[in-house]
């Protein structure tokens, strides 16, 4: 008991203690002591908060405030990656000097690749890329937990870039999804006219090591892709590398495409 509260207790009752009555106390008496102790009472609870504000871990860096909810206070993650992506060495088509890049990391196995290689990705490649507007970019990412025939397929893919016929294979592919075995890969290759003695030598120097396609599923994981076809699109720096300003995963219609482009075309003029 602080002392303001047992001094109005004091007040209150020392009146009856002497023997006096009730109505002998001062009424002003008993409600200043009232007033005393309210206000030591909230001098203590203002200490009190103090203390604990000081025993309190502080907070986090860009951690909410207490009693924010969480989901609308947290700062949700970028999706664009933090480093600028590389495109070297890599199967494209369009004019080098268009101010747009769209880059897609792909499998030739995945059914949402097939869909947007199917329903959408010529129309890109009309609007965009044959205009000069866009250059177009293709990376590989084979999926092998879930699609075993991927790597394989993107092996015979970098088989047919060597003899200059990598689009021509990557529309094969994806308009053959069903037919990515071995030996369906190879007959692929003799309908479009690949010279087979190289071709077969590739894919056994690919089936030893598939260094570009692994380096492809190396940066494609450190830019936090989880899912195909992933497209990023962007500007190119001056060491030729893509500098992402926007990232669209999934088979969209060619309408999403059409906005993120023309949005990004009007940022560059």
């Amino acid at each position: 008991m602080t002392a303001a509260i047992a001094a109005a207790v004091v007040a209150l009752s020392s009146p009856l203690i002497a023997g006096q009555q009730p109505a002998q106390v001062s009424l002003d008496q008993r409600i200043a002591a009232l007033e005393a102790a309210q206000q030591e009472i909230l001098k203590e609870l203002r200490e009190l908060k103090t203390l604990l504000q000081q025993q309190r871990p502080p907070m986090p860096p860009g951690a909410p405030p207490p009693g924010a909810n969480p989901a609308v206070a947290a700062k949700p993650p970028s999706n664009i990656p933090n480093f600028d992506l590389t495109l070297a060495g890599s199967p494209s088509k369009g004019s080098a000097t268009a101010k747009l890049v769209v880059l897609e990391f792909s499998d030739f196995e995945c059914p949402f690749c097939g869909r947007y290689a199917r329903d959408t990705y010529s129309q890109v490649i009309k609007e965009f890329v044959d205009t000069g507007k866009v250059r177009y970019v293709f990376r590989h990412l084979p999926i092998e937990s879930l699609h075993p025939k991927a790597l394989r397929a993107s092996e015979a893919a970098e088989c047919a870039l060597a003899q200059k016929k990598f689009w021509e294979f990557h529309d094969r592919l994806f308009a053959n999804q069903q037919a990515l075995g071995e030996p369906e890969l190879k007959i692929h290759a003799q309908v479009l006219g690949l010279a087979m003695p190289a071709y077969d030598s590739c894919m056994a120097t690919q089936l030893a090591s598939p260094a570009k396609i692994r380096q492809d599923q190396a940066e494609g994981g450190r830019a936090g892709i989880t899912g195909t076809p992933t497209f990023f699109l962007g500007t190119v720096t001056a060491e030729g590398k893509l500098k992402v300003q926007r990232r669209l995963v999934g088979a969209h219609p060619i309408a999403n495409f059409r906005t993120a482009i023309e949005a990004l075309l009007a940022q560059t003029k």
